[in-house]
């Protein structure tokens, strides 16, 4: 199997925890939401993509302050694209979704960083792992609808994903990018 599969699901769930912000609740649209990873197995990029999350947004531009994010992805619902491949993810191995379920994102803090971007920082759990990061995320306002995007870089070693044999990262990097795209409605 591949471990760049495993690699990639850690980092979509760090991924979640990008979606920024809040003074007035925002209900997030999950049809144009998305939460991947983006690994590298063997120097080869790959991304596997989270199908079930959800998220508690509160932003206002004027009180960014004010605002905040809760983001809560399911880690069994990677994909990878291979049921193989999403299975050994799901496995102990990776994000042992028997015994960690989920992996959260608390924002504790926001703040402007110039024109429509900010610095959200907030508390990561990952399989039973907390670290405090903070996120550079863009915020985009069309009507009601704002939309968060954002990058945030983890090493899946932090969070122990990929453990035993796949704790070398040889051959699955250690270095793994969270991507996300937030639509509230």
């Amino acid at each position: 199997m591949k471990s760049s599969v495993s690699r990639f699901l850690l980092t979509a769930l760090a991924a979640a925890s990008l979606v920024a912000s809040g003074a007035a609740r925002a209900d997030v649209d999950a049809a144009k939401s998305k939460v991947s990873v983006i690994a590298k197995q063997m120097n080869v990029p790959t991304e596997g993509v989270f199908k079930k999350f959800s998220a508690q947004v509160r932003f206002d531009p004027a009180k960014a302050a004010q605002g905040s994010a809760q983001v809560s992805i399911d880690v069994g619902s990677y994909d990878l694209g291979d049921p193989m491949y999403n299975d050994q993810v799901a496995g102990k191995d990776w994000f042992d979704a028997k015994d960690y379920p989920r992996a959260t994102f608390v924002s504790t803090a926001i703040a402007p960083a110039g024109g429509n971007k900010y610095n959200v920082t907030g508390k990561l759990t990952i399989k039973g792992k907390t670290q405090t990061l903070t996120v550079p995320v863009t915020v985009t306002q069309s009507g009601a609808t704002q939309t968060f995007d954002g990058v945030l870089p983890i090493k899946r070693s932090a969070f122990d994903v990929g453990t035993g044999e796949w704790k070398d990262t040889s051959v699955v990097a250690d270095d793994v990018q969270i991507k996300f795209h937030i639509v509230t409605k």
